[in-house]
């Protein structure tokens, strides 16, 4: 017997002996803080599933190779090549360094006469776009060398503004006994929400520039509630740091995320909601929840602003 067929036979009786097929298909739920994962596979839950570095750039929603086993380990992503995602990323990165190069090659000045192909100026204006960067124009009286075309506007560069502070509240004061900000009740002692606070930074960020959207980034914290995915229900508030009395909400509830325990996610803002803190009207974000079944606790509350070009 040949090497390949009883390799072929090795195979064939390891495969029988551990009851089958030891590599299937899964779906990714949530991504966890640790980098493990939780999935749907073959109709059940899983929650923190090791994943090898070959799974890369993680997210719910994947269609994933597993290799089951008493411990089960995620091995690769299956389906479209992700590159083009990455080659969306890669270009917006290169467009914010772009913002930082300056656009004039040399900037000199002497009591000479500058030489061939230099052209008089007889007024200068300046001003300052949108992205914070300096403009220079140039009025001749006469023009015979057509003026280079002006480089299209770039958009201000992307900004993350993370809370100066975070706490919960229950029967209208702090509560101190949870470490994170929490929703809903878990003993029956009473409902509780959580705040993030961000102080003036977010309108400040926001000053002066056009908003094209705003996400935010939580993680379910463990230990806190049933295992499963529990829905945040956001709102908004108006204080720019925590109160000492009851922490009042304003609108809402946004539903925009729901997660499981150790699951990270990023929800986008609603259009109106990204009005009202860019021009301060709102300051921060809230979470309230009623009983148990919304009862969890989360974490981060960092705020990704991003601008467009005017």
């Amino acid at each position: 017997m040949g090497i390949r067929e009883q390799l072929g036979k090795d195979l064939d009786a390891l495969e029988a002996a551990a009851g089958g097929l030891q590599t299937v298909s899964a779906t990714v739920t949530d991504v966890t803080d640790a980098g493990t994962v939780h999935l749907t596979m073959l109709g059940d839950q899983f929650y923190d599933v090791a994943c090898t570095d070959a799974y890369r750039n993680r997210k719910a929603g994947d269609v994933v190779a597993v290799r089951r086993g008493a411990v089960p380990v995620v091995l690769w992503r299956l389906g479209e090549d992700p590159a083009d995602t990455e080659a969306e990323s890669i270009a917006e990165v290169a467009r914010e360094a772009a913002a930082d190069l300056i656009a004039i090659s040399a900037f000199t000045w002497g009591t000479a006469s500058p030489g061939a192909g230099y052209q008089q100026v007889t007024q200068l204006w300046t001003k300052k776009d949108s992205a914070g960067k300096g403009v220079v124009y140039a009025q001749l009286a006469s023009a015979p060398d057509p003026s280079p075309e002006a480089p299209a506007t770039q958009a201000p560069k992307t900004a993350v503004i993370s809370p100066t502070d975070s706490g919960t509240w229950r029967r209208g004061r702090p509560d101190d006994y949870a470490e994170s900000p929490t929703q809903g009740d878990w003993t029956g002692r009473g409902d509780r929400r959580g705040g993030w606070f961000y102080g003036t930074q977010i309108a400040a960020a926001c000053a002066g520039k056009t908003v094209s959207s705003m996400s935010v980034r939580f993680t379910r914290k463990r230990g806190a509630g049933n295992n499963a995915k529990v829905r945040m229900r956001l709102y908004l508030h108006d204080y720019t740091s925590a109160p000492s009395g009851q922490l009042s909400l304003g609108d809402g509830p946004e539903s925009l995320l729901s997660l499981a325990v150790g699951a990270k996610g990023t929800a986008t803002l609603p259009a109106a909601w990204r009005t009202a803190l860019a021009s301060g009207s709102a300051r921060g974000l809230a979470i309230y929840g009623h009983g148990r079944s919304e009862y969890a606790a989360f974490t981060g509350g960092q705020i990704t602003i991003r601008f467009s070009a005017t």
